[in-house]
């Protein structure tokens, strides 16, 4: 009985022992900042969709308060995510045989400045882009535009957390 003891507690600090430095990010190391803060992204693209500005920042913000435990602030973050949307386009992808688009192509190409107070180190500026194909004869309004316009925010704020946080 002694020895099943012994080997209990083996067992449990082997187990605990592997989970030092994880954090639920998927990053390696610590974060030490305890704030963050996304300021308004503008949207400069030539073509402009009202709102898609808003969408963006409260999606990034939401991103980030449900992946960390960061507190979210209006200023003084310790890290900060600026920047402004600087392309959305339709592009025609096929076309049929009477000259009418088969399928078209939303893109949206977002210019990111992230600043981190603790770790300069990380600062990065660069821009993120995605696409959403949708059927040539659908318009890009209505539940077509919100369904590509959600699909293409959740993976450019995606790929953003992993540059700034996961860097994965």
């Amino acid at each position: 009985m002694k020895h099943l003891k012994y080997l209990l507690i083996l067992l449990i600090a082997t187990t605990f022992s592997g989970c030092g430095f994880y954090n639920f990010t998927g990053s390696t190391g610590q974060i030490d900042a305890k704030t963050f803060q996304v300021n308004f992204f503008h949207n400069n693209a030539d073509l402009i969709e009202p709102g898609i500005d808003r969408d963006f920042t409260l999606t990034l913000q939401d991103l980030i308060q449900n992946q960390t435990n960061l507190n979210l602030v209006s200023n003084g973050g310790d890290l900060i995510y600026e920047g402004e949307i600087v392309d959305y386009r339709i592009t025609p992808m096929t076309a049929t045989a009477d000259q009418q688009a088969a399928q078209n192509r939303l893109t949206i190409r977002i210019n990111v400045r992230f600043t981190n107070k603790k770790k300069e180190t990380d600062d990065f500026e660069k821009p993120f882009e995605f696409y959403y194909d949708f059927e040539g004869r659908d318009l890009p309004t209505g539940s077509t535009l919100n369904t590509a316009i959600k699909t293409i925010y959740e993976r450019i704020t995606q790929d953003i957390f992993n540059e700034s946080l996961a860097k994965w």
